[in-house]
């Protein structure tokens, strides 16, 4: 690949990253411990990911249960879960905390589904404005340092990288829709 392609390769592939990390967040009626990726505790004064204060784990298919390393952590692990975005009241018996996550409606799948899209929608404007940035640079060079042959095949590849980002960015919507939507 051209080292002038790589900088607006790279761009696209962090908005398939950001992209991937949200989704892994949404939460799909099943437990899964990266809706807590966002959540930090406060240990001793400092803001900590909940992953570095306990051990996450999924014992059944819709809870989620965290073993604090330190007892007296079970109340800061609560008060954060509680002020996330997360929408579950977690319980605790002394040792573990639980988080159980109910069922959900088939309005609240279909709300979800649409956010997914927006999100998609918003993850491909990053992509289409990389190309955008892309293709002014490559106008400019293509006015003296380079050929307006090569400023062409340059736009050109830039393109097929937008295609492919954009289609991949389909398939993620599209497997993130089909999940919630399952029952």
């Amino acid at each position: 690949m051209d080292e002038r392609l790589k900088v607006y390769d790279e761009k696209m592939q962090k908005a398939i990253d950001f992209l991937a990390s949200d989704f892994a967040s949404i939460r799909a009626g099943r437990a899964n411990p990266h809706v807590l990726d966002k959540i930090k505790v406060d240990y001793y004064g400092t803001p900590t990911p909940i992953q570095s204060v306990g051990n996450i784990s999924v014992p059944e298919p819709r809870m989620i249960q965290i073993a604090p390393w330190e007892k007296s952590l079970i109340k800061e692990i609560e008060k954060a879960i509680m002020m996330s975005d997360v929408g579950i009241t977690p319980s605790n018996d002394g040792n573990v905390v639980r988080i159980v996550f109910p069922e959900l409606t088939e309005e609240r799948r279909k709300d979800l589904v649409k956010d997914i899209k927006k999100k998609g929608e918003e993850n491909k404007v990053v992509v289409r404005n990389a190309r955008r940035d892309g293709n002014d640079a490559f106008k400019k060079l293509g006015k003296g340092e380079i050929s307006e042959d090569e400023a062409k095949q340059l736009a050109d590849e830039l393109q097929k990288l937008t295609d492919k980002y954009i289609k991949t960015i389909d398939q993620m919507v599209e497997e993130k829709s089909k999940e919630i939507l399952t029952v």
